[in-house]
């Protein structure tokens, strides 16, 4: 966790720094040859506001992250008159382990799944924000009896208990990110090589050197600076999908041994683990696909399909999963159970 941590703080300010290194060599030279003549200045950013602002987003994003995961899958608060059996269950959890007892939601969905964010706002005006929140979906409410779905809010409640859902909503502020100023970049690229291509500017120089250059100039910085901000981006981006992915994979592990440990019962999760992994191929890709809204690496199972549309530079499939091996996890479980773990 310490290490996860420190990545997450390096990360953003290698960011900066390697466009500042850009800025500095590939940027210095285009001032010189777009101006014809030496630059002798160079771009500085200063050490004590870079941190100001990396720390002042990263508690931008703890703040808001909640928000924006809840609102991007429709999930809505709801009450203990509505959902009596779900609000006592995490109650009964959250006193087990002295935990503020969070929020609740649910999402209106077949696809049974939960997962829980941290801290924040979640715009619902319940008073408890700072607790965080955990999200069932109505398909896993009709597809568990009560022991299993206590398991499964023990293991939301134990990321909330463990942090690791702190880390999870802060980790996903670079890939945001770096990911729209790739978006960003492209799109730039994209719409210069349109207008040139439909012949911008072929009979309006009439033979005036001055502008026949500055329009190449114009041509060359806004190209070379968008192809340099799309690689750095989709660099950075990579590294830090991959750390959050890794960082999903390994904390579902001690969810599960604590969920175990706080509910005395290891085959309850597992019997809850089978069933969703049994339910979720039978289910439409487009159910899935609405349900992920860029969270899946938070759900207590992944999702059977990934659905990356068009828009997508790079398929996430690349990297890790999100989740360990169901199958896997189901057999730690039975170990546990057995007093083998």
């Amino acid at each position: 966790m310490l290490v996860a941590i420190g990545l997450l703080v390096v990360l953003p300010f290698a960011f900066v720094y390697t466009f500042l290194f850009l800025s500095n060599t590939v940027g210095i030279a285009l001032l010189e040859w777009a101006n014809g003549r030496p630059y002798h200045g160079e771009f500085y950013v200063d050490p004590v506001l870079l941190t100001l602002v990396v720390l002042g987003g990263l508690v931008v994003q703890y703040w808001y992250g909640p928000r924006a995961v809840l609102g991007s899958v429709g999930a809505r608060s709801v009450s203990a008159d509505d959902y009596p059996e779900l609000h006592a269950a995490v109650t009964r959890v959250s006193v087990q382990l002295d935990h503020p007892r969070p929020s609740v939601a649910v999402i209106d969905t077949d696809v049974p799944n939960a997962f829980a964010v941290a801290g924040g706002s979640t715009g619902r005006g319940n008073g408890n924000d700072g607790a965080g929140t955990v999200v069932v979906t109505t398909g896993l409410l009709e597809l568990l009896d009560d022991a299993e779905l206590e398991a499964t809010v023990a293991h939301e409640l134990a990321h909330l208990t463990n942090r690791d859902a702190n880390l999870m909503t802060v980790a996903w502020l670079l890939p945001t990110i770096t990911y729209y100023l790739a978006i960003a970049a492209f799109y730039v690229l994209y719409g210069l090589y349109r207008v040139l291509g439909s012949g911008f500017g072929a009979g309006g120089s009439s033979g005036d050197g001055d502008d026949a250059r500055g329009l190449l100039v114009a041509i060359v910085v806004i190209t070379v600076c968008a192809v340099l901000t799309l690689t750095v981006s989709a660099m950075f981006w990579a590294a830090s999908i991959l750390l959050y992915r890794v960082l999903s994979r390994h904390r579902e592990y001690a969810a599960d041994r604590a969920a175990a440990t706080i509910t005395g019962s290891p085959a309850s999760l597992a019997t809850a683990l089978e069933k969703i992994d049994g339910t979720m191929p039978e289910l439409p890709d487009r159910d899935l696909r609405k349900l992920d809204g860029g969270a899946e690496a938070l759900y207590l199972a992944p999702l059977e399909e990934r659905a990356f549309g068009s828009k997508e530079l790079v398929s996430t499939d690349i990297f890790p999963d999100t989740h360990p091996p169901t199958a896997e996890r189901i057999d730690r479980l039975r170990a546990l159970e057995r007093g083998d773990g």
